[in-house]
């Protein structure tokens, strides 16, 4: 009888695994096809743009100019929704003087394909490589900024392209940290099938860093966010707001956008 017990949870805990394993990416990536708005409906003037990666996708992103801009922001978003579910965001880092490209990657939104962790870091360059390329604004003039699993591609790309300023909100140091989180009796670095290891990484980022983070912060814990911050180097700051994962930096207000200003103030 005790065999036949223990076999059987045995067996259910491997099932168990297996399908964590199998199901990853749609446990990852929550992508919305539906365009339910634009920047239009927040007062902004836009340009619906298309990039295309190097490995022949086609992204769909929008460019939202100021004029006598400071700089030019590149938005890698969190892993739900689209580009048309940021419209409060854009209208933030407009308002403070940025113009902004935000862009939808592969399978989400109007863009192609489906995502994958080294189709994020190519959408992420598609899109950089249009704001120098096509928009001729300089690399020292682009702040990279990511939200959520846009912070581990937002990391990346300031990795792999020069740019003037780094911000990550709500960043996590890496998949496999997050796993032991979510389940945490599973083996999760030997399945894991993705990394988005941010925290290997920033070390290398020698540019101006603002890490953003709140304690309330429901999904990715704070500690991690404040890991990221202490493994990176100089120059960096950390802006400390209030609220939970999705709506802190509406909560936040004042704390937020004057942190950021202050930031950018400070580099440009």
């Amino acid at each position: 009888m005790i065999y036949t017990i223990v076999t059987g949870l045995v067996l259910g805990y491997l099932v168990l695994v297996a399908f964590v394993y199998l199901r990853q990416a749609k446990m990852l990536y929550f992508p919305s096809r539906e365009i339910e708005a634009t920047p239009a409906d927040v007062g902004l003037a836009f340009n619906e743009v298309t990039v295309r990666t190097s490995d022949g996708l086609s992204i769909s992103a929008w460019y939202v100019p100021s004029p006598q801009a400071r700089g030019a922001l590149i938005f890698c978003h969190g892993n739900a929704g689209n580009i048309s579910h940021r419209l409060d965001s854009l209208k933030i880092f407009h308002d403070l003087g940025l113009s902004v490209l935000i862009f939808d990657y592969r399978g989400y939104g109007r863009s192609e394909g489906e995502p994958t962790e080294k189709g994020t870091y190519l959408d992420a360059e598609a899109a950089y490589d249009y704001l120098v390329k096509t928009k001729g604004i300089a690399p020292a003039r682009i702040i990279i900024f990511g939200r959520s699993l846009g912070s581990a591609v937002a990391t990346e790309l300031a990795m792999r392209r020069a740019a003037g300023a780094l911000i990550i909100e709500s960043g996590f140091t890496s998949v496999t940290d997050l796993g032991r989180k979510f389940f945490p009796h599973m083996p999760v670095r030997l399945i894991s099938r993705f990394h988005y290891a941010s925290i290997d990484k920033v070390c290398g980022i020698n540019i101006p860093k603002l890490f953003i983070h709140s304690p309330d912060d429901e999904v990715i814990p704070f500690e991690q966010g404040m890991r990221l911050f202490e493994k990176a180097g100089e120059p960096k700051e950390f802006l400390k707001i209030r609220g939970g994962h999705n709506e802190g930096f509406l909560m936040s207000g004042e704390q937020y956008t004057g942190g950021i200003d202050r930031f950018i103030s400070r580099y440009f």
